[in-house]
C-alpha cells in the first residue's frame, strides 16, 4: 500500500467526503489539537469551519474556552455588542483570546452573521477552571436573579456563604488540598442550595423565554459543575486527581451535550479531550485514570459524534524520525492532508512511537490510529508558542 491512497489533500472537498463516509451526518464533529497555540492549525480550523458553514449547514463553533466567558463571544458574534479588543480578552480562557486565530474567526463570524438571517453561535465549553476552579458566585448568583422567588434564599445569603472569591481560587489548593474550602460547611449548604435551584428552574421553564432557559441552564450545570469540583480539590485520598480530571470531563460533555441542541457544530479541543478511550498516566505513585469528554460525548451520541485528530510532522526544529507515524506521513506529497485511519493502521502498525523535543506536543500512538475517525496532518508548523 502507498502513503497517497490512504490521504489526499485537506481542502473543503476532502472535507465533504469525509463527512459522505460516515455512517451517520454527526451533530458535533471534533478538530482535535496535537498541541495548543499552533499558528497553521488555527488557520486550518478557520478554513475547514468557513467550509462547514458555507456547504454543509454548520451553524456552531465550540471552543475549549470558559463556558461563562463564552457568552460574551456568542453575544459578539451575533449582535456585535462590545469592542473587539475586549471581547478576546474577556471572552477566552486559558489565554486562548490572544490567539491570532482566534481573533480572525471571531471577526469572520461576527462579519457572517451581519450577511445572514441565519446566525452563528459560539460556545466556550470547558468549566470555569485553569489549573483550579474559579468561585462559583457568578454561576449562582446568575441562576438565582433568572428565577422568580428562589426559595427564601436571598443574595445577602448566597454572598455571606460564597464569601471572598480570593478563598474560592486559591491556587495553592492544586498542590494542597487542605488548603480548599470546597468541603466546609458553607460549601456544602452551597451545594444544596444549587441543586435546589437547578430543580426550581425545572419547575418556571415554561415562564422563561428561550434564551433565558439556555442561559439558565448553563448557569446551573456551571454552579453544580463548580461545587462538586471544589469539594474534590478539598479530598486527600489517592482518587484525587483522577476524580478532578474526570469532574472537568463531565463538565465538558454536558455542555457539548447542550451545544448539540443546536444543530451541527464543530468542536475545537486538545485531541486527549476528544478521544474515546480511558485516558492512563501515572502521577507519583498513582495512576490516574479517566474518560474525556469525547468519550463521554460518544457515550451519549453514538455515532452522531465524530472527529478529525490532529498530528504534526517537523515541529518548530524538532523533526519526526522516519520510523514514527509523523516521519511516515511527512513524505506526503502535500503540506496539508486528510487521513484516512484505517487504511493508517495497516500502514503504519509497525511504527516506532514518537518522541518529541517540543514537551507540548503529544505525538500520534502509533498502536491506535484506528480509534479515530480520520486524521488532520500538517507536514510543518513554525508558529508555536510555549504553553501559558
Amino acid at each position: 500500500m502507498d502513503i497517497k491512497d490512504i490521504a489526499r489533500p485537506l481542502d473543503g472537498a476532502g472535507i465533504s467526503a469525509f463527512l459522505q463516509s460516515l455512517p451517520v451526518r454527526p451533530w458535533l464533529l471534533g478538530l482535535g489539537e496535537a498541541r495548543h497555540f499552533v499558528g497553521e492549525l488555527g488557520d486550518v480550523r478557520n478554513e475547514i469551519f468557513r467550509h462547514l458553514v458555507e456547504h454543509e449547514g454548520y451553524r456552531s463553533l465550540a471552543v475549549e474556552s470558559d463556558c461563562l466567558s463564552g457568552m460574551i463571544v456568542d453575544e459578539y458574534v451575533r449582535t456585535g455588542a462590545g469592542d473587539l479588543d475586549e471581547v478576546m480578552s474577556s471572552g477566552f480562557s486559558h489565554n486562548f483570546g490572544g490567539a491570532p486565530g482566534n481573533r480572525e474567526l471571531v471577526r469572520w463570524m461576527r462579519e457572517y452573521n451581519q450577511e445572514h438571517e441565519d446566525k452563528l453561535r459560539f460556545f466556550g465549553f470547558d468549566g470555569p477552571l485553569e489549573y483550579w476552579a474559579a468561585s462559583p458566585r457568578e454561576a449562582l448568583t446568575a441562576l438565582h436573579d433568572l428565577l422568580d422567588g428562589p426559595l427564601g434564599c436571598t443574595r445577602e445569603t448566597l454572598d455571606a456563604l460564597l464569601g471572598p472569591d480570593e478563598r474560592w481560587s486559591n491556587p495553592a489548593t492544586v498542590m494542597d488540598p487542605y488548603q480548599s474550602i470546597g468541603q466546609s460547611a458553607d460549601a456544602q449548604r452551597l451545594r444544596v442550595i444549587a441543586d435546589d435551584l437547578l430543580a426550581l428552574l425545572d419547575t418556571q421553564l415554561p415562564r422563561l423565554t428561550a434564551a433565558d432557559r439556555e442561559r439558565a441552564e448553563l448557569y446551573g450545570r456551571t454552579a453544580t459543575g463548580l461545587l462538586r469540583y471544589h469539594h474534590w480539590m478539598a479530598d486527600t485520598s489517592p482518587a484525587r486527581i483522577s476524580r478532578l480530571s474526570g469532574l472537568r470531563g463531565a463538565m465538558m460533555a454536558a455542555n457539548l451535550q447542550a451545544v448539540a441542541a443546536h444543530g451541527p457544530a464543530l468542536v475545537f479541543t486538545h485531541n486527549l479531550h476528544l478521544q474515546r478511550a480511558e485516558s492512563v498516566m501515572s502521577l507519583g505513585d498513582h495512576e490516574v485514570r479517566m474518560w474525556s469528554a469525547g468519550a463521554i460525548t460518544a457515550a451519549r451520541l453514538g455515532n452522531r459524534f465524530a472527529y478529525l485528530a490532529t498530528a504534526f510532522g517537523t515541529v518548530g526544529d524538532d523533526v519526526p524520525p522516519a520510523d514514527t507515524v509523523e516521519g511516515i506521513l511527512s513524505g506526503l506529497p502535500w503540506d496539508n492532508a486528510l487521513i484516512d485511519t484505517r487504511g493508517l493502521a495497516t500502514l503504519a502498525g509497525g511504527a516506532t512511537p514518537r518522541v518529541s523535543t517540543d514537551f507540548a506536543y503529544f505525538p500520534l500512538d502509533p498502536a491506535h490510529p484506528g480509534a479515530i475517525d480520520g486524521l488532520v496532518f500538517l507536514k510543518q508548523v513554525l508558529d508555536v508558542r510555549a504553553p501559558a
